[in-house]
């Protein structure tokens, strides 16, 4: 009788423990992040807010959510258990694999440059003067007086079309800047031997000048945006940037070497932007096109240029055995027509 006492209480025991697992609160950890958390601090909403509670009803899981104001908060408390899973958009990076496990990816995103819009007229004029197109005319210019001065001096004295002293340089410039445009005023030609020889240079030379001269003004005028300079994201060293430190993106910069403005919000660094305080701002794509959407941004644009690709995961502490049991289910729901990423790009 006694062994049956000892089995009716072990019973009744593990019962109560499997009452309790199936009733456990999970502890989820939230930061503002629009689209996808918004409205931490009242009734939270968003798309991984969506995307949770969907997945939350259909494993008849018991939640409450937990508020950070910083990312690096956020993942240092889902590091450390303090909850047992983070639903923000959180990029799946080498260093936060050390102290973190990922779920499977919900999202695909990309981090992406917002920059100024730019007038074309502007922008041709900024290429057009820029520095490269006054040193190459102060090239030319160089050039049509060297020959120009040549030709005055085998000229001087034995032509009267070029007068000696100061007036006498400005006929050979003069002459030497007629002769490359094949203007041919015929006012002034050489006369000497010497004279001839390098008008005869000069006439062949300055066809090659002036077919290059042409071709330079014809690519200043072709408006190019300033991420046409930018094939990788080392390139971006050339410019003033700005991201969030502590995110996918600031760290991506960092880890390129890419020196960077640190903003305390998105707002902000939109802000410096439109500003023009830096050129560009690095960030998320669908967080940067929600701000800019709902934000008093309308002189900003997303370029189309790509730094890398993102994958938006949920996150555990390590070993937790939450991983395995919504994996299937996010793959599902994620998959199928119950919940759509909704903010128009």
């Amino acid at each position: 009788m006694r062994y049956l006492h000892y089995l009716l209480l072990l019973f009744l025991v593990g019962n109560a423990n499997a009452q309790s697992d199936s009733t456990t609160t999970l502890k989820v950890g939230i930061k503002h992040a629009a689209p996808f958390v918004k409205n931490t601090s009242e009734e939270p909403t968003g798309e991984s807010i969506d995307l949770w509670e969907i997945i939350a009803e259909q494993e008849n899981l018991d939640f409450t959510y937990v508020t950070y104001d910083e990312t690096k908060q956020l993942l240092t408390a889902v590091a450390n258990g303090e909850v047992d899973l983070s639903i923000n958009p959180t990029t799946v990076t080498t260093k936060r694999m050390k102290n973190l496990h990922f779920s499977q990816p919900y999202y695909i995103s990309e981090t992406v440059m917002v920059k100024k819009k730019q007038s074309v007229w502007l922008a041709m004029i900024d290429n057009l003067f820029s520095g490269e197109f006054f040193v190459a005319l102060a090239v030319l210019l160089s050039i049509i007086m060297v020959f120009g001065l040549l030709t005055w001096v085998f000229e001087q004295g034995k032509n009267d079309e070029f007068r000696k002293g100061i007036k006498g340089l400005g006929d050979g410039f003069w002459w030497s800047a007629v002769t490359m445009t094949t203007v041919g005023y015929g006012d002034k030609s050489p006369v000497t031997l010497g004279g001839r020889f390098i008008a005869f240079i000069w006439m062949f030379s300055a066809i090659v000048l002036i077919s290059s001269l042409t071709a330079g003004i014809a690519s200043s005028l072709t408006v190019q945006s300033l991420e046409s300079r930018i094939d990788d994201v080392r390139d971006l060293k050339r410019f003033k940037v700005g991201s969030l430190k502590e995110t996918g993106p600031g760290d991506l910069l960092k880890n390129n070497g890419v020196s960077f403005n640190s903003f305390a919000t998105i707002e902000e660094g939109l802000t410096a932007v439109q500003d023009e305080e830096i050129d560009f701002f690095i960030y998320d794509k669908p967080i940067s096109a929600y701000h800019l959407k709902t934000g008093d941004f309308t002189d900003l644009v997303i370029s189309d240029k790509i730094l890398r690709t993102d994958y938006f995961s949920f996150i555990y502490p390590k070993n937790s055995l939450l991983r395995n049991k919504l994996d299937p289910v996010i793959v599902e729901v994620v998959k199928s027509e119950k919940w759509k990423f909704s903010i128009g790009m």
